[in-house]
């Protein structure tokens, strides 16, 4: 690999590692795969290759069957983790960008999950996607209580995998391996390697790392080692080759390379993520912190049909009807797994239903703290620890600002969909418990239950003067 040149401000200094002693507040580590699908690992029904090491992750934990993504996006999907809060009262409801890097910031002034754990002794880290504001606003990581952040802020540079530079808290790092037509230095590596020193240089103390992994969205590129033994495979012998962005204005900074064979590609790629994962879990007990550590796996939002992807091919979906970008189950429902060794039992799955907004307060619980009452979300910790009444929501609401507006709401087994939203579009209705794939629209035949709706969908959100569906 070439030399990567740091230009800009001095580097964060290395926390130096003392004797290792047992802290009484658990790690938290949360790992959020960008555009994995529900059906995109083998726990959870995928028969095109495997994911042994998520799958290993899934036996010492819990899985849980009936989790949604804060929304169908990146952004808003990021902010609604951190703040608790779903899309109709956080922040950042959409993929707004400032130019010429980065997307709209989040208000320093917003309380969330950061400020709250580095206000109760843990250290913070971020490594990956950060998508929740350009550098040099208030929504850049450092501003954000995150004390070290390494990987891409904007979203849109994010879709590369050699991109010319990252980011280090506000210093800009120059990969001199990727400059012009270069492919020296693969992100997911290097981000992967700062994360691992960040449970190095901070296993004496409680942490949170954020593992915000770009893969899988969406450009189906790495080293060629990494791709070769999948070309070879049986189901992969029949492929279609991607037409990308080889040269030109949007290459490597937002346009999809081309790609000889997608299928393989995403294969790899999955397996790239996977083997990272093991090496989380090896680095944890390595430092002999993985029974104090609670190890939470999901995904930002549905599987994407972007630069080659193919997820109709893997079913990535699973039995869900839609993808990223839609408020159907296929664009939210993703996995979720959790690891706590000694609290969780091993081998488990729930249908407990819960949301991105509900980490925030089930963090907060363990703790044993209180948050204040803009935090919309529920705690699932007596669903980890089967101790304790779990609380459920009264229902669940997504909104959408692309393609006309979207907005969805969950309560119980129903679900209330509308498209078009800035042109007042139908309800659409569900019967989840009957038809999990939504195939058949059965508001005509339950006007009751659609007026309900209509009245929850008016006060299910608060106005935004920058995300409105006019």
């Amino acid at each position: 690999m070439k030399k990567i040149i740091y230009a800009g401000l001095a580097t964060l200094p290395v926390v130096a590692c003392s004797p290792q002693k047992t802290v009484e507040k658990p790690n938290v580590i949360f790992i959020l795969a960008d555009d994995l699908g529900y059906g995109d690992l083998s726990c959870y029904g995928q028969e095109k290759f495997t994911t042994p090491n998520i799958d290993h992750l899934a036996h010492q934990g819990k899985l849980f069957t009936r989790s949604y993504a804060g929304c169908a996006v990146s952004a808003p999907s990021r902010s609604v983790f951190i703040t608790g809060q779903d899309t109709g009262h956080t922040p950042i409801r959409g993929n707004k960008e400032c130019q010429p890097e980065g997307q709209y910031p989040i208000p320093g002034n917003t309380s969330h999950i950061f400020k709250f754990l580095k206000e109760n002794g843990y250290a913070t880290g971020c490594f990956g996607k950060w998508g929740l504001g350009a550098p040099a606003t208030e929504g850049a990581p450092e501003m954000q209580g995150v004390d070290e952040f390494f990987g891409y802020n904007c979203q849109r540079m994010a879709h590369n995998y050699y991109p010319r530079h990252l980011w280090h808290n506000a210093e800009r790092i120059e990969l001199e391996g990727n400059q012009d037509h270069g492919e020296g230095d693969y992100a997911p590596y290097l981000i992967h390697d700062k994360a691992l020193e960040f449970i190095d240089n901070n296993a004496d103390q409680p942490f949170f790392l954020w593992y915000t992994t770009a893969i899988p969205h969406a450009e189906l590129r790495l080293p060629e080692e990494e791709i070769a033994p999948f070309r070879g495979q049986p189901q992969f012998q029949e492929e279609t080759p991607y037409l990308g962005e080889d040269d030109g204005p949007y290459y490597k900074i937002g346009g999809y390379g081309s790609q000889e064979t997608p299928h393989a590609a995403f294969a790899a790629m999955i397996n790239v993520l996977d083997r990272q994962v093991g090496e989380i879990m090896d680095k944890l007990e390595e430092k002999g912190i993985a029974d104090n550590t609670i190890l939470i796996f999901t995904s930002d939002n549905g599987p994407h049909r972007e630069g080659g992807a193919d997820p109709d091919f893997f079913n990535s979906n699973g039995p869900f009807r839609g993808y990223k970008r839609d408020l159907y189950e296929g664009g939210i429902r993703v996995p979720f797994i959790v690891r706590w060794p000694g609290k969780v039992e091993p081998g488990t799955r729930t249908d407990h239903i819960t949301a991105f907004w509900d980490i925030y307060p089930t963090v907060a619980d363990v703790l044993g703290k209180q948050l204040d009452s803009t935090v919309q979300g529920v705690s699932f910790l007596p669903t980890l620890t089967g101790k304790g009444i779990q609380k459920e929501h009264e229902y669940l609401y997504w909104e959408f600002h692309e393609e006309g507006g979207r907005m969805a709401i969950r309560k119980g087994d129903w679900k209330a969909i509308i498209y078009g939203v800035s042109s007042q579009g139908d309800i659409q209705l569900y019967n989840l418990a009957e038809d999990p794939g939504e195939t058949y629209d059965v508001a005509a035949e339950h006007p009751e239950l659609v007026k309900e709706f209509q009245e929850l969908f008016k006060t299910s959100r608060v106005p935004s003067e920058l995300f409105n569906f006019s």
